[in-house]
């Protein structure tokens, strides 16, 4: 399981150029990993990795690791604001909200109150949350699962 979890995360990072750059992307991948770890050398392991058990925890793990770290790029973001160092570029705030971070990036920004004022980047994140669920659409379509 966790092999797979490793080739899946690497292969997106193959496929798409900007989550190479993205260090909250490798943040979160790393945490899939160890997660994955965890969870067949101490919970259960699955016989078929290639099962819909296994991708249905993939996208678990995904979900919740995206949201702590979009969350955290947040913080991290606006404590950089305030201290007037280097910022985290928009676009990997944008990235990890369209891998399934809205809920984070929401939270991060009522929490932090960063990034609500800034029209741009608020009509940037809501375009983040309907293309992505487009892309779920389109994917459960292509699986033949609507």
């Amino acid at each position: 399981m966790t092999v797979l979890f490793c080739a899946i995360l690497l292969g997106l990072a193959a496929i798409i150029p900007p989550l190479r750059r993205n260090k909250f992307y490798l943040l979160n991948s790393a945490l899939i990993v160890v997660l994955a770890y965890y969870v067949e050398n101490n919970i259960f392991r699955i016989q078929n990795i290639l099962s819909y058990k296994s991708i249905l925890l993939f996208l678990v793990f995904q979900l919740i690791t995206i949201n702590f770290t979009t969350f955290l790029a947040y913080g991290l973001d606006k404590r950089a604001a305030i201290k007037k160092t280097w910022r985290i570029p928009e676009n990997d705030l944008h990235t990890l909200e369209f891998l399934g971070g809205w809920i984070g990036a929401y939270i991060g920004q009522k929490v932090f109150r960063h990034k609500t004022a800034k029209k741009s980047f608020q009509n940037m994140y809501k375009l983040m949350i309907v293309l992505e669920f487009i892309a779920i659409w389109g994917l459960l379509k292509f699986f033949g699962l609507l």
